[in-house]
């Protein structure tokens, strides 16, 4: 089944009320990892119920008919039902997914679909680039107002805040994942992971 970009709404879409934390910006852990990949897109797609509807009833039958001869055969059709479950896609399309979807596969988390009471929280998640004030002056003390890449002590009309994951892969606005640094080296400093990983063995 193919997706569509979807056109702009003319109707704005609410926010999620039930707000439910998610592990991977309050713990720093994810419990689903690439089973993320499982559950439905975000909806800045068009998704044709109809033919998802019947996608989802075709898979179901070729796993009833025993039609499928292959392990691989059943997986695949397997993962292809969890993910076109209708129900998941009807609750998700009555809303903004901004808050939803995971930073780094991009599917919904399935902690919105679950929302069991042990994750559940008043904490929202922060979107987008900027940085609360208390945020900014928890890194400049731990930092000591000099910055970490050239070490050098950074005026105060000079300093600025790196994300050390970049903030375009899906890098949080937090503490642990922000750093002072002078605006020189912020400058010269590209959307890259190459810094944080380490260098395959050859």
């Amino acid at each position: 089944m193919q997706v569509k970009p979807r056109k702009t709404d003319a109707v704005k879409k609410p926010r999620l009320k039930r707000m439910v934390c998610k592990p991977c910006w309050e713990l720093k852990y994810c419990p689903y990892g690439p089973l993320v990949e499982i559950f439905p897109l975000p909806v800045d797609y068009d998704v044709h119920f109809k033919e998802l509807q019947e996608t989802y009833e075709k898979r179901i039958a070729e796993i009833q008919s025993g039609t499928l001869k292959t392990l691989e055969e059943i997986h695949e059709a397997i993962a292809a039902i969890l993910f076109l479950e209708p129900s998941y896609w009807r609750w998700i399309n009555r809303y903004r997914t901004e808050e939803l979807s995971c930073s780094v596969f991009g599917h919904i988390c399935p902690v919105f679909f679950s929302a069991e009471p042990f994750t559940e929280s008043k904490q929202g998640r922060r979107i987008g680039r900027r940085i609360p004030r208390d945020i900014m002056l928890r890194v400049v003390r731990r930092d000591g107002q000099v910055c970490r890449i050239c070490l050098k002590n950074v005026p105060d009309n000079e300093i600025e805040f790196d994300h050390i994951i970049p903030h375009s892969l899906g890098g949080p606005t937090h503490t642990e994942n922000l750093r002072l640094v002078c605006r020189s080296c912020n400058r010269k400093k590209k959307d890259s992971l190459k810094e944080i990983l380490a260098e395959k063995v050859k």
